[in-house]
């Protein structure tokens, strides 16, 4: 059984009520229910922290088992060269995430830590974002 994990960072514990118009309304827990049960012959284990230095503890602890990271830094996406450097270290593939089209927002959000790093990136596609890339994985 393939064994999968999805990280996210700073401020998605509020996804369903932040911003609505850019992240929908649908909660993070109740959407990681709809995928455990669509991919239901995978283990989709999942992780969220604000703090950077407990996302980077994260990425080294599954970094080596794990036959996929799903991977929405958040805003450490754009400041973070801590996560870009853990991702390098590890041997687990990263595919990096985001709800929102990044391009389309402010500036700063057009530069990435992760990319360089990662197996490929999603983004734009709302919630679905994090199912494109678990069919990556398959």
């Amino acid at each position: 059984m393939k064994k999968l994990i999805i990280i996210n960072g700073p401020n998605l514990n509020l996804l369903g009520k932040r911003e609505p118009n850019i992240y929908g309304s649908l909660s993070f827990t109740e959407f990681l229910e709809e995928i455990k049960g669509k991919y239901n012959t995978i283990e989709i284990a999942y992780f969220q922290s604000n703090v950077e230095g407990e996302l980077i503890d994260k990425l080294h602890e599954v970094g080596f088992d794990y036959d996929g990271i799903v991977l929405n830094a958040a805003a450490y996406t754009h400041t973070s060269v801590g996560i870009g450097d853990a991702i390098k270290a590890i041997d687990t593939p990263v595919v990096e995430v985001h709800i929102s089209n990044t391009f389309g927002r402010e500036e700063f959000r057009h530069q990435s830590y992760i990319s360089p790093n990662a197996k490929g990136v999603i983004l734009g596609f709302g919630l679905q974002s994090y199912e494109l890339a678990i069919q990556s994985f398959l």
